[in-house]
């Protein structure tokens, strides 16, 4: 029979549907017919050579025309830096102006690249890219949030197929993100622990659910995962604001985010995903309550009427058979 199971760091709880369940090779992408993409195209505002197609840059590693990362503001912002942060309130109708940052990191010179397939060394620059954006951005004291994701694949969002990633930073904290900040302080109070810590220590010591372990992360897919093949990355210390990562602990994530990279597109056939770093808002640094961590959900399932009514997911996969399946991948590092 099905079976629910609550998610103690999101408080959410999920219906894990054995008679529904798929097994984990039932959610590998049909391969399709299209061209392998080329490693530059003419049109791309992101490959080598069409640098004058994007706007000011904000970041390089690598120098003129040899640049590995890049960060530029994107062409198309939903939030802009200009102005002041400014909260109009009229009876139940509330509105601020949209002022904030939008930039898009790009993440290899090369077209046709994905993060999965890259050298463990360039991952590094990226996660690098990210770190120092964060905190440049960070120090704006408009900025209350800064959400760093990814999204890959038509069905995952992505609208240019060059790898890139992006930072949106907000002036008001996301009521995701304020709930979640909530419930870890709720844990805290009640038990005086970080929930993210127990979490991670518990999934370690349980490693069923466990993908891989580094010296400073754990990649597992969580007790009560929303979909299938939903995974965290969590760091084994404990580190409130991602800002805070090391050089050390970037090759330490480098190698992880790619092993888990690269499970996903040779046991799933290279699936549309997402993927967010979920960091503590930024006018708090260090707090006892709450860590950082990566999150990553393959786009093989669909949202349907009762979860957008209820607000509760129902996964097919059983987690414990889906990390079994990523374990047993055969990648070609």
């Amino acid at each position: 029979m099905a079976e629910l199971r609550q998610n103690v760091v999101t408080r959410e709880w999920v219906i894990i549907t054995p008679e529904r369940a798929k097994r984990p090779d039932q959610f590998v992408k049909p391969k399709g017919i299209e061209p392998p993409l080329p490693m530059s195209s003419p049109d791309c505002p992101f490959c080598v050579g069409n640098e004058h197609l994007t706007l000011r840059e904000t970041f390089r590693i690598g120098e003129g025309g040899n640049w590995r990362v890049r960060a530029i503001p994107n062409r198309y912002p939903a939030l802009t830096d200009t102005g002041e942060r400014v909260r109009k309130v009229d009876g139940i109708y509330r509105s601020m102006s949209a002022v904030g940052f939008h930039e898009v990191i790009v993440e290899h010179p090369l077209h046709n690249m994905t993060l999965a397939l890259m050298p463990e060394k360039h991952v590094a620059d990226v996660l690098r890219a990210y770190r120092q954006r964060y905190r440049a951005i960070r120090k704006d004291n408009r900025i209350e949030a800064v959400i760093l994701f990814k999204n890959h694949g038509e069905g995952a969002g992505t609208s240019l197929v060059h790898p890139h990633s992006q930072l949106v930073a907000t002036p008001i904290v996301p009521a995701q993100i304020r709930h979640r900040a909530e419930e870890a302080i709720r844990y805290f109070d009640d038990t005086g622990e970080c929930v993210c810590c127990r979490t991670v220590q518990d999934e370690v010591r349980a490693k069923e659910r466990i993908i891989i372990q580094t010296r400073h992360f754990a990649a597992f897919i969580p007790y009560a995962a929303l979909s299938p093949f939903h995974i965290w990355i969590f760091p084994l210390k404990h580190v409130s604001s991602f800002e805070e990562i090391t050089d050390t602990e970037i090759r330490d994530l480098a190698g992880c985010l790619k092993n888990v990279l690269a499970r996903l597109y040779y046991g799933l056939n290279n699936p549309d995903f997402n993927y967010s770093i979920r960091s503590i808002p930024t006018r708090d640094l260090r707090v006892e309550y709450f860590h950082w961590y990566l999150t990553i959900v393959p786009r093989v399932s669909k949202t349907a009427g009762f979860e957008i009514g209820s607000g509760m997911y129902v996964n097919t996969a059983f987690p414990e058979e889906s990390a079994e399946f990523l374990r047993k991948v055969a990648t070609c590092d």
